[in-house]
């Protein structure tokens, strides 16, 4: 049995193995799949030709081609279709079409142990598509001849070539009606296996006359750019031009193929055949170091590849490449451009379809700026879902968040804004109105001004704050809430930078406080001051700006404010062209946002979620593990509130499918008399919203946090647990992973030595930049000094844990 996933490299189509159950639902689930699908049946036929591509079939050629396949599988993907007579009418014919399809699928699993079947389901279009067990004996064409006589149905004879691929469909259950595991065991048939031992026997004097040439010549391109080049400029931006040695080689190969896989399809024979063995090295370790790059978790294309991947292009641009790639056209840079935009779309691949609400904000800004926009809704939904307690570990807290869109200018920030208006506007509505009720209130005081009579200040709900304001007022705004939680929203973090400037401390602290829900107190001596006390501090937070102002708001790495708070990026879109027709809120898209953001309020009461509090025990417990393997203690600390951003998240996902579901069976008038008279129904429901589904995207909104915050953070949370003023003594102590680093160097020692051990103890995603930060703290401290450019050596040891060192004479 096989089954092949289709890609696209150098024009060709390739494939290759999908060999679980969870990897192939979790391609066929993704929200991109499901749209493309919808496209299709509403009409667009061309939106066909995108969706995803199986084989069942066949086994791929030496390259991963599927082109010229001669190895069957033990296993036949067959295509019934039906086409209605071309007389009819098209309702005729829709009704031709119902009527022979219903009966398919009962005849199909009534005979699934005799036809030995392993996969159904229905097509895009106009039929099913199964997979079943592979009679040896027979030919393909013959196989599916045997298939179609014991059904009783014809099955395309177009579609009886080993390599013919499939479009597939979803993973719900309308379109994947069977699946037997079965399917994923790997196999050729064997028929098939005995003449390509026949074949291997009488080509063996052959093959091992053939040079190397061969084997440099089926090395190929990426997107027009040799791999050789590729890794030429690898080496010369990160590792000064040289090419590994035999005291590095092992830790630069292995940096080096995690980075590649992302560009060789994560292709362990491709990548064997691009990566050299260096100085010496041997093949079944240069293979051991690529292994353990596959098994790394996968991720978006690292920045660094990106950047050596546009280097090499610039240089070719400039015409300063003087090895023109084989065929001699030169690269495809829209195509580059276009792989570094469909990276861009990593998670929303990941993503399984988002409930109403969530699903039309993704729609208005695209598919690149999915988690961005995700990230800075969920912050609103927790805001409007203000009863709401959820148990995260025992403790039950409000959907409690803050977040920070961080991008370059014209990245797309600007499309969120509206989004935003959208989920909060029955808010603003209400807050409008006590805004009049002051001003008025104001114009009766100014009137009054010289009487002894003066009117009473209202204290009015308003709940949607802007973060260009003074502590006092903040202060006083949050008060005045009801018990409700707060939002702020501000598209330029500058004004947070500039405004609180003098009392950032104080953001930071009030943030702080009401990620937790805890308790915040403002005393003053004047009458006329502000004193309040808020038992439990409700407000949500969404901020949209630049790194640099990023790195303005949050500026202490030690206190616990940045790890509360949810990081999105949006994409590069630095070399990307325009839109055709950009992304927009359209007025159906707000009207079922805003059907929405309508019945969160009436939800109220305390929920416990075991199925998502154990989701996010094992994504923990996996964050652990891996990161003990490296002692990467960042990322081991941001996991802890990770974890309960990501369930929050996930829990206003689930909210948002609750919703979704009430209006679909009662409309939204009926949910509304629904949730009312049935106050704990809400519960009941968000119970059963804990589908595989919706338990995966905490995993996509999890994993995402965790790439953002050690993309922005990383760096600079090192460097501040290092420095001096955070130890509060002027003695050094022993504090973590750069001792160990400092330890195995040499009393004389290199910058690129430094970065090597970096690396070996750290990970692969070291940037050279935080080894020089590294080096300029040891500077500082009196540990190293600097011989020449690139030379230093070691003027002090460390000793034991917590105690201060001993200079070396």
């Amino acid at each position: 049995m096989s089954v092949h996933v289709i890609y696209y490299q150098d024009g060709a189509k390739r494939m290759r193995p999908v060999l679980t159950k969870e990897e192939y639902m979790a391609l066929r689930g993704t929200q991109k799949q499901q749209r493309i699908l919808k496209a299709v049946h509403d009409g667009d036929e061309k939106a066909k030709m995108r969706l995803l591509q199986m084989n069942y079939s066949c086994l791929p050629v030496e390259d991963g081609s599927l082109k010229g396949s001669t190895q069957t599988s033990t296993s036949v993907g067959m295509d019934i279709d039906f086409n209605a007579p071309k007389e009819l009418t098209a309702e005729a014919r829709q009704q031709w079409l119902s009527e022979r399809m219903a009966a398919v699928p009962a005849l199909v699993l009534s005979k699934k142990e005799e036809l030995g079947l392993l996969m159904l389901e229905r097509s895009a279009t106009k039929g099913y598509h199964l997979v079943f067990r592979r009679r040896p004996e027979l030919s393909q064409e013959e196989n599916l001849k045997w298939a179609s006589e014991l059904l009783g149905v014809k099955f395309d004879d177009k579609a009886k070539d080993i390599t013919r691929v499939f479009f597939t469909t979803t993973d719900s259950k309308e379109d994947l009606i069977y699946l037997d595991e079965a399917i994923f065991e790997m196999a050729e048939s064997k028929e098939t296996a005995e003449v390509k031992s026949e074949t291997d026997n009488t080509d063996k004097t052959d093959k091992t006359d053939k040079t190397d040439e061969t084997d440099e010549t089926d090395r190929g391109e990426y997107n027009g750019l040799p791999y050789s080049e590729i890794i030429h400029k690898w080496w010369e931006l990160y590792n000064e031009g040289k090419e590994p040695v035999k005291t590095n080689r092992d830790v630069l190969t292995f940096e080096l193929a995690v980075n590649l896989r992302h560009i060789c399809g994560f292709d362990r024979k491709l990548m064997d055949s691009v990566i050299p063995c260096y100085d010496g090295f041997s093949q079944t370790q240069k293979m051991k170091c690529i292994d353990s790059a596959l098994a790394e978790k996968r991720t978006q294309m690292p920045k660094r590849l990106k950047d050596v991947l546009f280097e090499v292009r610039r240089d070719r641009m400039n015409g300063l490449m003087t090895n023109p790639s084989p065929n001699g056209t030169g690269s495809d840079y829209a195509s580059l451009d276009e792989v570094v935009q469909e990276d861009e779309r990593f998670y929303y691949n990941r993503l399984p379809r988002m409930p109403q609400g969530v699903r039309e904000s993704i729609e208005a800004v695209g598919p690149a700026l999915s988690m961005p926009v995700v990230t800075a809704i969920c912050p609103a939904i927790g805001t409007l879902a203000t009863g709401v307690l959820l148990d995260v570990h025992g403790q039950k807290k409000g959907l409690n968040l803050i977040s920070y869109i961080a991008g370059d200018f014209a990245s797309g920030k600007g499309s969120i804004d509206p989004v935003i208006d959208a989920w909060l506007s029955e808010v603003k509505s209400l807050d409008i109105m006590y805004q009049q009720q002051e001003e008025e209130w104001r114009r009766k005081k100014r009137a009054a001004k010289n009487k002894k009579e003066q009117p009473e200040e209202p204290k009015l709900p308003v709940r949607c704050l802007p973060l260009n304001n003074t502590v006092a007022n903040l202060a006083e705004r949050l008060a005045n809430t009801e018990g409700k939680h707060a939002f702020s929203f501000t598209p330029e973090a500058d004004t947070v930078a500039q405004k609180w400037k003098s009392a950032m401390s104080d953001f930071s602290v009030m943030l702080r406080q009401s990620y937790d829900g805890s308790r915040y107190d403002r005393e003053a001596r004047s009458a006329d001051a502000v004193n309040v006390h808020i038992e439990h501090l409700l407000w949500n937070v969404t901020m949209c700006g630049t790194p640099d102002a990023l790195y303005r708001v949050v500026s202490n790495y030690t206190d616990g404010f940045q790890s509360r708070i949810a990081v999105a990026r949006t994409p590069d879109n630095t070399f990307a062209p325009l839109e055709a027709t950009p992304h927009v809120l359209t007025p159906r898209q707000t009207e079922l946002i805003q059907q929405v953001a309508h019945l969160l309020p009436l939800m109220q009461g305390e929920v416990v979620l075991p199925k998502l509090e154990q989701k996010g025990r094992e994504w923990v417990e996996h964050e652990r593990l891996e990161t003990m393997k490296n002692d990467d203690k960042v990322r081991a600390r941001q996991r802890f509130r990770i974890c309960v951003t990501a369930q929050r998240m996930t829990c206003c996902l689930m909210l948002c499918r609750v919703c979704e579901k009430l209006i679909q069976k009662h409309g939204v008038s009926g949910a509304e008399k629904l949730l009312k008279e049935k106050p704990e129904l809400w519960q009941t429901m968000l119970l059963k919203a804990q589908t595989p589904q919706l338990l995966e995207a905490y995993d996509v909104v999890a994993d995402y946090l965790m790439d953002t915050a050690l993309y922005f953070f990383r760096d600079r949370i090192e460097t501040a647990f290092q420095s001096r003023d955070y130890s509060g003594s002027n003695d050094r102590c022993r504090m973590g992973k750069n001792d160990s680093i400092f330890e195995r160097l040499d009393m004389e020692f290199s910058f690129e030595g430094a970065f090597q051990h970096s690396v070996s103890v750290k990970g692969a995603n070291v940037s050279r930049n935080s080894v020089r930060q590294m080096l300029k703290n040891w500077k500082k401290q009196g540990l190293i000094v600097q011989t020449e450019a690139g030379k230093y050596r070691k003027l002090e040891s460390l000793g034991p844990r917590s105690e201060s060192v001993s200079r070396v004479s």
